[in-house]
């Protein structure tokens, strides 16, 4: 067998295994198997491929992690990643201690006014959700 054809089958094997499980890692390994091949294909030595893989498979898991880590930080300074916002409840009444309980997603959740809200029955937008709680301004 071809040294290229074993590469093309980790490859292969690798991107498969992604499938599986998910981790886009694989991928960035599977890149340096797929350069590995190529350089097979080309005529390099083993020793090469090996070097070949291990430099253009790393570099990319490498790569990828700097980016992932780089769009965590975007995300924490600011960007509003609380996809319940907007969304509407309906509230029946208030407790005495400031909370209420809304059906919202198919379940009951405990919700609570925001800051400088005014309290209300009737249609209310989520602000946000804190905790196990959800914050709701009157519409």
């Amino acid at each position: 067998m071809a040294d290229s054809t074993l590469w093309w089958l980790l490859a292969g094997a690798a991107v498969a295994t992604e499938l599986l499980t998910g981790t886009f890692y694989l991928l960035m390994f599977a890149i340096g198997l797929a350069a590995a091949a190529l350089a097979a294909h080309a005529g390099a030595s083993l020793a090469t491929q090996l070097v070949v893989a291990a430099v253009i498979g790393g570099g990319a898991v490498a790569g990828w992690h700097v980016l992932r880590g780089r769009g965590k930080g975007a995300a924490a300074a600011g960007a509003n990643l609380d996809f319940d916002a907007g969304e509407h409840v309906h509230v029946e009444a208030w407790s005495a201690d400031n909370t209420c309980t809304v059906r919202y997603r198919g379940t009951t959740w405990t919700a609570v006014p925001a800051e400088g809200t005014p309290q209300g029955t009737g249609t209310h937008r989520v602000r946000q959700v804190d905790g196990s709680r959800l914050v709701l301004e009157k519409i």
